[in-house]
């Protein structure tokens, strides 16, 4: 593993070589749990580590509306572009010290964009039915899979418009500028930029979910120690890196 790691930063420390697809991240409700950075590492793809904060790993669980995704410099996609998701990620790094996300599972509501981003990609999506409610004081999402295993999550939130200043944790969670992933037995990096996140204060009210466990880790004992919600950023994705051969 290399000495050095990319400082936690707001934004992305470097360029794009070009932009591969973009995207629009909306209504981003986080939940994250501590977990045993030895359960993370069985997880993560050959050539990545588990990204820890202070000694600890930690699992998420992402509610968001994905809209306008386009393809390099074209126009969005109508219809299939927009859809809800829900997934679990953990954090990792590689060799080159560069911090990631791993997706253990992503569901999505429209099909099409499921089996292209499992062959395009080789990312563990799965599709399931989402619906998403926002009102002026709140948002819930509840997901279900399709495939009859029972796995989903539902999250319920009381949301207002004042401004919420992230921790230090909350900040190592949230500015990840790429994703580890295996592809036909390689491991590669995609990177990414968007703007600087800005949350507003979010209260839990309540939540349920089998989809940690259905992603091969424990279900959290405890509540959630850090719940966010961010209104939204677009998303610009460059081309996949291959990781060196260890």
């Amino acid at each position: 593993m290399s000495a050095h790691v990319d400082d936690v930063t707001p934004l992305s420390p470097r360029p794009l070589s070009r932009v591969l697809f973009r995207q629009w991240w909306r209504e981003l409700v986080f939940l994250h749990w501590a977990v045993d950075p030895d359960e993370v590492a069985r997880l993560l793809p050959p050539g990545t580590y588990p990204d820890l904060h202070e000694g600890r790993a930690y699992v998420g669980l992402v509610f968001f509306r994905m809209d306008h995704l386009a393809f390099g410099r074209g126009p969005a996609v109508p219809y299939l572009g927009s859809f809800g998701e829900v997934n679990v990620r953990l954090y990792s790094r590689d060799a080159l010290g560069r911090r990631g996300v791993v997706f253990r599972s992503l569901d999505c509501d429209r099909l099409l964009p499921v089996l292209t981003a499992r062959m395009a990609f080789g990312l563990p999506y799965r599709w399931a039915r989402i619906h998403t409610r926002r009102t002026a004081t709140g948002i819930s999402y509840d997901s279900l899979r399709r495939d009859g295993s029972g796995a989903g999550a539902r999250v319920r939130a009381d949301i207002s418009p004042e401004p919420y200043e992230a921790t230090a944790l909350e900040h190592f969670l949230t500015c990840r500028w790429g994703l580890h992933a295996q592809l036909r037995g390689h491991t590669y990096y995609l990177p990414n930029t968007h703007p600087r996140w800005t949350f507003t204060h979010c209260d839990l009210t309540s939540y349920d979910e089998s989809a940690i466990a259905a992603a091969g880790l424990p279900t959290p004992a405890d509540a959630p120690v850090s719940v966010l919600h961010a209104p939204g950023v677009p998303v610009r994705f460059g081309p996949p890196q291959r990781l060196p051969e260890s």
